[in-house]
């Protein structure tokens, strides 16, 4: 059978910009193993899989796997996948509901004039914390020095809602461009609770990158090494919970424009909200726009 798919990039309103992502709309009857080998051949930093949901009440099942392995949420496969099935549907809905391995994650569409424009996740666990680590230990997996990690607004820290990362607030913009994946320190220092890929960034960013008010890269471990990410919804969305979680502010929504992707030609931007009620983070958001690139079908050896 001829399977489809679709290509768009996320996190931009422009070609080429943001994060590539294939969705495949026809994944019924697929292993796990060939679709492994199917994100292994797109070779993006992830590929989603669409199926029917086990419960009718959802929209689809979507499973989310990078070059080497499946993961159970992600922040860019759910904004691009729910972009790719909100602009095919013939009734226009409010939200999306996919049916993940981390859970439910629940994707609102926003539209001008009946186009889609953007999306929304709302991710899919609360806010945990995980461990600390320190300055010198942290620089050394993006070969920098212990000076560069900035550690009075929070030290480096695994934080997760739905997939971990370690993240790391840097000095400066030119300490965030210096920075480069260092594979002997990634391998003592991870993975660690469960955490395998790094997010850093810094709050000096110059007028010229307005209207981000945090500029982040992250580094994580490809089919080939360690690769850059050029926009991690994930990573980003749990930052944000993180930095939602210190501020003092007890009842609001606190949002935040983040960059990423500028130093290796995709650039990428991000919007969080992160509601807060009672002194606790309620709910965890990121979203933003998307762009069709291409589409097609694939035949695999033995199917009809």
């Amino acid at each position: 059978m001829q399977r489809r798919y679709v290509t768009v990039d996320v996190f931009t309103d422009r070609a080429f910009g943001g994060n590539q992502l294939a969705v495949v709309l026809d994944a019924a009857g697929l292993t796990t193993a060939q679709m492994q080998a199917i994100a292994t051949e797109f070779n993006y930093s992830e590929t989603t899989f669409v199926l029917p949901p086990r419960d009718r009440a959802n929209d689809a099942e979507v499973r989310i796997f990078t070059p080497v392995q499946e993961i159970a949420f992600a922040g860019h496969p759910n904004v691009g996948t729910a972009f790719v099935l909100a602009s095919m549907a013939k009734e226009p809905k409010p939200r999306l509901l996919f049916e993940e391995k981390a859970g439910l994650v629940p994707v609102a569409i926003v539209r001008e004039q009946g186009r889609v424009i953007r999306t929304e996740l709302t991710a899919p666990q609360r806010l945990e914390r995980l461990s600390r680590l320190s300055a010198a230990e942290a620089a050394s997996c993006i070969s920098l020095g212990a000076d560069d990690i900035r550690s009075d607004n929070h030290e480096p820290e695994i934080v997760t809602v739905g997939n971990a990362f370690l993240v790391i607030e840097l000095h400066s913009r030119e300490a965030l461009k210096r920075a480069r994946p260092d594979a002997a320190a990634f391998g003592k220092v991870l993975p660690r609770d469960g955490a395998r890929s790094v997010w850093f960034y810094t709050r000096d960013v110059p007028a010229t990158e307005t209207p981000c008010e945090r500029q982040a890269r992250m580094f994580m471990r490809g089919a080939s090494g360690l690769v850059e990410d050029p926009a991690t919804g994930s990573a980003t969305v749990a930052a944000a919970a993180l930095f939602a979680d210190l501020d003092p502010v007890r009842d609001g929504e606190l949002k935040l424009t983040v960059g990423q992707g500028f130093d290796m030609g995709r650039p990428s931007i991000l919007s969080t909200r992160v509601r807060k009620q009672d002194g606790k983070i309620a709910s965890a958001h990121v979203g933003g726009a998307c762009v069709e690139m291409m589409e097609g079908t694939f035949r695999l050896a033995g199917e009809g």
